[in-house]
C-alpha cells in the first residue's frame, strides 16, 4: 500500500498524543472512541515513544462504536489536540479535547459526511477532503 504525499505543516506542532492514547471521533463514520496504534511517516530517535499532533495521519483500532466498525483498523487524521501548540504568528491555540476524523483510504477523503465541533487550521491545509466538509476552522 503506497501513501500520498503529505504537505507540510506551516508551524510546530507539539506531538501530544503517544502510541496507545485513546483519541475521540468528531464526525458520523460510525466510530466513536480510537486507540492510535501508529503515526505515518513520522521519524523519532531510538526508545521514544512514536507520537502524533494535529494533521497527523495515523493508524487506529475503533475500541467503540457500531458493531460492524468495532475492531477494525483504520486511517484517522487528528483534528484537535487538548495540548497547547504555536502557530508562526505568536499565537498559541489549544482544544477542549483530542479528536480525529475515520477516512475511507490513505488518500485522506474522509468516511463521515458531518464533523462535529471546530477543525484546526493545520490539518484544513495538509487535508483538503478534511477542509471540504468542516463547518468551523479554528
Amino acid at each position: 500500500m503506497r501513501l500520498k504525499k503529505i504537505l507540510a505543516v506551516k508551524s510546530k506542532i507539539t506531538r501530544a498524543l503517544p502510541h496507545g492514547a485513546q483519541i475521540d471521533v468528531c464526525d458520523n463514520s460510525g466510530a466513536k472512541i480510537l486507540r492510535l496504534i501508529s503515526v505515518k511517516k513520522i521519524k523519532t530517535t531510538k526508545g521514544r515513544i512514536p507520537a502524533g499532533g494535529i494533521g497527523d495521519l495515523i493508524l487506529a483500532s475503533v475500541i467503540k462504536g457500531k458493531p460492524e466498525m468495532r475492531k477494525k483498523v483504520v486511517f484517522a487524521v487528528i483534528v484537535r489536540q487538548k495540548k497547547e501548540y504555536r502557530r508562526p504568528d505568536g499565537t498559541r491555540v489549544k482544544f477542549e479535547s483530542n479528536a480525529a476524523v475515520v477516512l475511507k483510504d490513505d488518500k485522506g477523503n474522509p468516511q463521515g459526511t458531518i464533523f462535529k465541533g471546530p477543525i484546526a487550521k493545520e490539518s484544513c491545509e495538509r487535508w483538503p477532503g478534511i477542509a471540504k466538509i468542516a463547518s468551523i476552522i479554528v
